[in-house]
């Protein structure tokens, strides 16, 4: 009889270290899928975050971009245009001056010359009046 108990004692510390032991597995077990799915959401966290930044930093990188090409493009727009107004302005304001100069010029030395043609006409008579008479 206490073969028996003792052999009952046996088989129970042995079941008892059984279930300790399959309890330590499944422990095991549960650590290992909570650190897979620790590290599959860090993985998934880091990734939403790192495309939220990149997404982020694309926005405001095109936004300077754009803010600098645009004011570029005016600053070298309103050169150009500026550059070519005047350009232009000058050029036929010194033609019509040219032009207003010249027309001028010659209309006075016409009537200076057709005075002086005038004159010199007068005075030619006038010596030949002197002569004849």
């Amino acid at each position: 009889m206490i073969q028996e108990v003792a052999m009952k004692e046996n088989a129970v510390i042995t079941i008892i270290s059984i279930t300790i032991i399959v309890l330590n597995m499944m422990m095991i077990i549960v650590l290992d899928i909570k650190n897979a799915i620790m590290v599959a959401t860090i993985a998934e966290v880091t990734t939403v975050t790192m495309a939220e930044i990149m997404a982020e930093v694309m926005a405001e990188i095109m936004v300077a971009t754009m803010a600098v090409i645009t004011a570029v493009v005016m600053a070298v727009t309103m050169a150009v245009t500026t550059a070519v107004t005047m350009a232009v302005t000058t050029a036929v304001t010194m033609a019509v001056t040219t032009a207003v100069t010249t027309a001028e010029v010659t209309v006075v030395v016409m009537a200076v010359t057709a005075a002086v043609v005038k004159d010199v006409a007068a005075v030619g008579a006038g010596c030949f009046n002197l002569i004849n008479n």
